[in-house]
């Protein structure tokens, strides 16, 4: 009776090896390392372009990036086909209004938010806090710096520095590593504790400091103080960014391309929607409706919907969770078009 080895790995041909299908399993390819939802740019659930953008915050294309911006221009953000090899897309941000001379609170920035729980393994606020490596592809009509930034939400703590954008309208891989910070643990909650941004353009009020290339108390006078891209300056003005990947160490590795169904799951924690009609079932003039998520979604959403059946009990949403809605409604119950939001 011959036995196999529980710790081999066996090939077609019968034999141990250390590679599978041609790949050696290393610390450059691990699974779940990209601390970033949707860093490839894959998936829009709310749509490919949002115009018009004068002010606010807002999730105009690609999925878990924030646009948030103060009266400084007007801005299209969509989901972009231009990419570098290896990805099919990118969140493009291009000026249609400008504004040369941005008043001192204005502000151009795009985030990524995370989960507390998410980030433990960063053992934050302890003797073992770890450094983490950003790295991102970029491309722009625009040369200079751009700062880029980790915010501790749970503690006010800060840490940024740039990059240089070398070459106009030419793809750039950049990458910048953060201390680990040994000061302020982070919740181990679905609150937002670690907050990514990139500044594109400011007024004095985040640029007349300096850059905190070290953790410290958050200043907003140092947000963008080493910030020079001025992105709002010209309607000729675009960045598109891709390949985002946020992980644990002191150098950046080959980016984590998950599958397109888990990229999806990961972002209806936070968003999703269902078009058409979600119908119900009742008699005798009262009926329920009840739809299952997707995904277990980071907390109880908030819902919009385009049409109802009136609710027979308050809002019509007093029985959802963050895994199912379920409502009373008069006889044959129906939603449309409903959306679920849970964003951090």
């Amino acid at each position: 009776m011959s036995t196999i080895a529980v710790n081999a790995i066996t090939d077609a041909n019968d034999g141990n090896t250390t590679s599978i299908n041609g790949v050696t399993p290393n610390t450059s390819n691990v699974v779940g390392k990209n601390l970033i939802i949707n860093g490839a740019m894959q998936i829009a659930q709310r749509g490919t372009s949002t115009t018009g953008i004068t002010s606010g915050a807002t999730y105009p294309a690609c999925d878990r990036f924030q646009f948030i911006l103060g009266t400084i221009g007007t801005y299209t953000v969509s989901q972009d086909t231009d990419s570098p090899d290896g990805f099919s897309n990118s969140l493009k941000i291009d000026c249609t209004t400008a504004d040369a001379s941005p008043a001192a609170g204005d502000y151009l920035i795009f985030y990524q938010k995370i989960e507390g729980q998410m980030c433990q393994q960063l053992a934050k606020g302890t003797a073992s806090a770890k450094s983490v490596t950003l790295s991102f592809w970029v491309k722009s009509n625009k040369t200079g710096n751009m700062q880029v930034n980790i915010r501790d939400m749970d503690n006010a703590r800060l840490i940024g520095n740039t990059i240089t954008i070398n070459a106009a309208n030419a793809w750039e891989k950049k990458s910048l590593t953060f201390a680990g910070d040994t000061t302020g643990a982070l919740d181990n909650d679905n609150a937002n504790s670690l907050q990514l941004e990139w500044w594109l353009d400011s007024g004095s009020d985040s640029s007349s400091g300096s850059v905190p290339t070290s953790w410290q108390a958050n200043a907003d006078a140092d947000r963008n103080a080493g910030g020079t891209l001025a992105l709002a300056d010209s309607t000729s003005n675009y960045i598109n960014i891709t390949g985002v990947q946020l992980e644990v160490g002191d150098a950046a590795t080959e980016f984590e391309h998950r599958p397109y169904t888990t990229e999806l799951q990961l972002c209806q924690r936070y968003y999703f929607n269902i078009d058409g009609f979600i119908y119900g079932g009742g008699y005798a003039g009262n009926g329920m409706l009840s739809q299952i998520f997707p995904v277990e979604m980071r907390a109880v959403p908030t819902f919009t919907y385009t049409a109802i059946r009136t609710p027979l009990v308050g809002s019509g949403f007093g029985y959802s969770s963050a895994r199912h809605l379920s409502v009373y409604m008069g006889a044959n119950p129906y939603i449309q078009d409903l959306k679920a939001n849970a964003e951090l």
